[in-house]
């Protein structure tokens, strides 16, 4: 069983295949954290917390003058404010009125089969006939009737356990919650450094490892999305742990708004890590039965290393996170118009781009901004979601039909949360645009974000979308948001608590967003944030792909994508072939180098393919065709970092290996040329060490290829690549 209860020991113990968990409720009925770490028994694990006589350490009323025990140093499993716990806190809330303070003991437990679910909100799920079981934990405050659920899912088999928190007012006050985390986790010691992902627009996710020191080191984004300058997943880990050795724990939010993710080292030097809804201006009222229910975090620990851990994270989300239909099949080669023309096209103009997309081999075109109202640059029309057929020429389903008569599929960009000034639906509707009453907008990219937490909004972009899909054939469809969210007002309830509309307009995007999944099961949708501003498994919860980012030059790219590998699966990086010299920096990069970068994740173009030479022509469809044949490798296998961008200067290189070992590719992009160079050897990872494996023309085991390795090609210009694939031969020649 998965998850154990002894009634005698008072402990709850969650099992996976690597790691155990527990729990255990104390004399005073206190949930403390007595365990989380490599696999072990079901012993009780709180012989590990020693009492003690610490000054300035307070001590529950209960307990007279007993001074050893304190929940200032004690692990808790849901720390609160107002208990003499002087740390970070997952909940701070207090009757209407009154001191906030609570203090919360043990109420009841519940074991179930099968995983639960969190109302409009993203949460993981169990796959067919897999055995997940669900853990409920009642708490409730010692003095009113306030009560805490703690939801626990345990995947044994995949070595994840997720969690939340649903926070119930029983009283006849109004409960005001200030802060409300999804989880807290204690580690009395071995958890000495931070691993997070930082960045800005055109940079996202950049890997960066911090040593933890005294006090607080927090991450977050207080910007209405998850943000290009912070991301939802981190790692806690030991100060040796490398990609294969040592013990870390991955924790990942899913949620896609204002975050926040801290992890403080306390006196005695344990770690405390909360993570959950951004608590700046967060405020959410309680009345009577009514609850609030925060996103859901995801755990996952191993003592074998950091790429032991994605490859966790990533089939997790892969099998139990996305739902797309599109997670099982191939999705299409495409080729967006954005670089090639920017604003300026016309129908001709696109179905140019088209039947070079055709000749290629491609499988689609997406016809990005600029197709719709009044909308020949960013300062007018978004919210007018009806075609511009003077621009176009024709009709949308005209236009479609001509890239379908071709063979390929059609795709289109909008971004329905915005709104245009300069727009019809904003001269109708200049209240459903979040504004401060008696101030001028602040204004991103010259647009204004629509009010998602009022239901005539939500209502509105259902209908838009309903209708934009009934237009034509739309196989695709681009959601963009290219705007931080501020001036956070709702003028339809001015006197609801503005604090609660940051996370009442998340909610309104699922709503949105679930509606479309459900309506339109067959339509695949890419997320996009100016490229990577709200990259988070909230948001693939509901798309199987997501833009990794608006910088499409190939080696910027590598460090993208490198940090993106530890919390996501490759499968769903956007990334796209561009024209050099890049447009986001001016770099000039070999074709080859920039496909075997875009093939990383799911591959495209983005530049004027009327525009290639017949020798880039040549080389784009050897990568269609290459990409291809190998497709399966490349979105199921397992992803293995050989090399870091960040550390390694001559190359960065990654490789591919499908689950059984029958194949696996590696890529190398050189990031310097030296005189006189030495040889550059690379070592193989994940393949079947008896197995034999044909590179170059000749057999290798599998062994000699990861302890050994292979020597790589001398490169021949600035940027080069190289990529090889391999497979096991049923026998080895003798």
């Amino acid at each position: 069983m998965a998850i154990l209860f002894d009634s005698k020991a008072k402990t709850f113990t969650l099992q996976t295949k690597k790691s155990t968990y527990q729990m255990k409720i104390d004399e005073q009925g206190v949930l403390l954290h007595t365990y989380f770490g490599a696999g072990t028994d079901e012993s009780d694990y709180s012989y590990l917390i020693v009492p003690d006589d610490h000054g300035f350490c307070a001590q529950p009323s209960e307990h007279g003058g007993n001074r050893n025990y304190s929940l200032d140093f004690y692990p808790q499993e849901y720390s609160v404010h107002g208990n003499g716990d002087f740390r970070i806190k997952a909940l701070r809330a207090g009757l209407e009125g009154r001191v906030p303070a609570l203090d919360l003991r043990y109420g009841g437990y519940e074991i179930s089969d099968g995983k639960y679910a969190l109302p409009g909100l993203p949460a993981f799920f169990a796959g067919k006939e897999e055995k997940v079981h669900t853990l409920r934990i009642v708490l409730k405050d010692l003095y009113e009737e306030v009560y805490v659920t703690l939801f626990y899912g345990v995947f044994e088999e995949k070595d994840i356990i997720t969690r939340a928190a649903v926070i119930q007012n029983r009283s006849n006050v109004p409960l005001r919650l200030k802060r409300a985390m999804s989880m807290s986790l204690d580690f009395p010691e071995g958890m000495d450094a931070f691993i997070c992902f930082h960045g800005k627009h055109a940079g996202e996710r950049q890997f960066d490892r911090r040593t933890l020191h005294s006090g607080v080191t927090e991450i977050g984004s207080n910007r209405g999305t998850s943000s290009h300058q912070q991301n939802p997943f981190a790692i806690l880990c030991g100060k040796d742990t490398t990609e294969e050795f040592g013990s870390c724990c991955g924790l990942s939010l899913l949620y896609s708004g204002s975050f926040q993710i801290q992890a403080e080292v306390d006196q005695f030097e344990g770690v405390r890590v909360t993570c959950g809804i951004h608590d700046e201006e967060f405020e959410w009222i309680l009345n009577k039965d009514e609850e609030f229910v925060t996103p859901e975090a995801v755990l996952s620990y191993t003592d074998q290393g950091l790429g032991d851990l994605t490859r966790t994270m990533q089939r997790a989300m892969s099998e139990n996170l996305i739902r797309s239909p599109w997670k099982n099949k191939k999705r299409p080669v495409l080729v967006n118009n954005w670089e090639a023309t920017y604003f300026d096209f016309t129908g001709k103009k696109l179905l140019q781009i088209a039947q070079q997309a055709a000749r290629i081999g491609l499988d689609m075109l997406v016809l990005d901004d600029g197709w719709f109202g009044k909308r020949d640059d960013d300062n007018s029309g978004l919210g007018d979601w009806y075609v511009n057929e003077e621009k176009l020429g024709c009709t949308l389903r005209e236009l479609v039909e001509q890239v379908n008569e071709m063979g390929l599929q059609f795709g289109i960009w909008i971004e329905p949360e915005m709104v245009s000034e300069n727009s019809d639906l904003y001269r109708e509707h200049p209240d459903w645009a979040m504004t401060i009453p008696g101030r001028d907008p602040v204004r991103g990219r010259n647009q204004l974000t629509l009010d998602l937490s009022r239901r005539e909004v939500i209502e509105y972009m259902k209908a838009s979308i309903d209708q934009l899909l009934g237009m034509a054939n739309i196989a695709y469809i681009k959601w963009d948001m290219n705007r931080s969210v501020d001036n956070v007002f709702s003028s339809a309830a001015p006197y609801l608590s503005q604090g609660a509309v940051r996370h009442k307009y998340i909610l309104g995007l699922y709503e949105v967003m679930e509606y479309i999944l459900s309506r339109y099961p067959d339509l695949l949708i890419e997320g996009c944030s100016g490229g990577g501003g709200r990259y988070d498994a909230g948001m693939l919860y509901y798309v199987p792909q997501i833009w990794c980012s608006d910088n499409t030059d190939a080696i910027e790219r590598l460090r993208i994508h490198y940090g993106t590998s530890f919390g996501y699966p490759m499968s769903t990086v956007a990334a796209h072939v561009s024209v050099c010299p890049n447009h986001q920096n001016g770099r000039v990069t070999p074709f080859q180098t920039r496909g075997i970068c875009a093939m990383q994740g799911a591959f495209g173009y983005e530049l004027d393919l009327d525009k290639l030479s017949e020798e880039e022509i040549r080389q784009a469809k050897e990568q269609v065709e290459f990409y291809n044949m190998h497709y399966e490798l490349f979105q199921k296998g397992d992803y293995y970092r050989l090399s870091s961008p960040f550390e390694h200067h001559d190359f960065t290189a990654w490789s591919y290996v499908m689950p059984d070992g029958s194949k696996a590719s590696l890529s190398v992009v050189y990031t310097d040329l030296h005189g006189n160079p030495k040889p550059q050897r690379i070592k193989w990872r994940g393949l079947i060490p008896d197995a034999v494996y044909e590179l170059d023309g000749q057999e290798y085991t599998g062994a000699a290829l990861m302890r050994g390795g292979c020597i790589l090609p001398k490169p021949r210009e600035n940027y080069d690549s190289w990529m090889a694939v391999i497979e096991r031969k049923a026998k080895r020649n003798r």
